[in-house]
């Protein structure tokens, strides 16, 4: 694995807690959580930044959002009790597909 979905991933994390920390913020009003949402944003960003320096600007975004939406979701059905359905993880499966085709196909 290169640097560049290395650096992916670790904006993938990042975004994970940030959008978790908004959650937790509840509208922002609580300042801990709110602080912790800006920073893993920031780095989030920087990360993504640099992933896009050697990867395509298309699979990066893509991979960005799919770690992204795969974590807050997965937490959100085990930690916020959210729906736990067949179709839930059938198409969570599929992001995955989408993930791991994106790099299977990569030349990065």
């Amino acid at each position: 694995m290169t640097g560049g979905w290395v650096q992916l991933i670790v904006a993938g994390v990042f975004e994970i807690i940030w959008v978790i920390g908004l959650k937790l913020s509840d509208g922002l009003s609580r300042m801990a959580p709110s602080g912790v949402s800006l920073v893993a944003m920031l780095f989030s960003l920087y990360f993504l930044s640099l992933s896009i320096k050697t990867l395509p600007l298309g699979t990066a975004y893509a991979v960005w959002t799919g770690i992204g939406i795969l974590g807050t979701t997965l937490i959100g059905i085990f930690y916020f009790n959210e729906p736990k359905t067949a179709l839930r993880f059938f198409f969570l499966f599929l992001i995955i597909a989408g993930i791991l085709g994106l790099k299977l196909q990569s030349k990065y």
